[in-house]
């Protein structure tokens, strides 16, 4: 991972523009989308600042003085020369996906956004709004954070109630069926054979496995590649309990 993905909270917050035509219109918008305040390059109070200069010279000028007051400088179309990159951005709000490929090519990260829109449906953002809006109601009938863990895992889950790869017509009243469901979980064993070290070569089936898992019992030379692939807040254990705690019980063994 070249850089930190991270989600900025601009709210009310001063944003420099430096520069005019269409990239600092594109960006002006974006600042203005995310509640964000443009200002001019004088201002104190700013806590980003784009650059939408065509002459290389000029922008490296404008983001050197930029720099030295200690702020994060994004240069448009140039990222040798910024501290931070804008990804592609999918925008089902408050769900935001952003997309980058470290500046190697944008064409390949708007080809990206371009699939990935095409899968993610309008009801996404309502879905996510009203999952918030129950999160009291989900407290108080589900109380512990594995209760609540096992009722969203297997609610979203691809063909669960709430899958957020499928349309839903009304969210609000699919995710009060779910809250007003059970959290129960029964015992559940499952084995996985590690045939390759290469963790690209577990099944969707496998790794969705590892992801909700409880608990994980590894046997063997199972390389920590495909290890790290269980939810990191996984009980590990030696072997397998007697008798099989609720939930997920992962056994993975390395083949042979």
């Amino acid at each position: 991972m070249q850089q930190l993905p991270i989600f900025v909270n601009l709210a009310g917050r001063a944003v420099i523009l430096v520069g005019e035509g269409e990239p600092a219109e594109a960006k002006a918008r974006l600042v203005h989308a995310a509640g964000g305040e443009l200002a001019g390059e004088d201002s104190a109070d700013a806590v980003l600042a784009f650059v939408a200069i065509e002459d290389d010279a000029e922008a490296q000028a404008a983001a050197t003085r930029l720099r030295a007051r200690g702020l994060l400088v994004n240069v448009v179309d140039k990222p040798a020369m910024s501290d931070f990159l804008m990804g592609a951005i999918i925008d089902r709000s408050p769900v935001v996906v952003a997309i980058s490929t470290g500046g190697a090519s944008a064409s390949l990260a708007r080809a990206l956004r371009t699939r990935l829109e095409a899968l993610l449906p309008a009801s996404l953002g309502p879905l996510a709004r009203a999952i918030l809006a129950a999160r009291d109601a989900v407290a108080a009938r589900h109380p512990t954070p594995t209760d609540r863990r096992r009722l969203w895992e297997r609610a979203l889950a691809e063909g669960g109630r709430l899958d957020p790869f499928a349309a839903l017509a009304q969210p609000e009243a699919a995710v009060s069926a779910v809250v007003n469901g059970t959290s129960a979980a029964a015992p559940e064993l499952l084995e996985i054979v590690a045939v390759s070290r290469d963790p690209g070569e577990l099944t969707l089936n496998q790794m969705n496995a590892l992801a909700r898992c409880d608990a994980l019992v590894t046997q063997g030379d199972v390389p920590p590649a495909i290890v790290d692939r269980a939810r990191r807040d996984a009980a590990r254990l030696d072997a397998v309990p007697d008798p099989l705690p609720a939930g997920l019980t992962v056994v993975l063994r390395a083949a042979g």
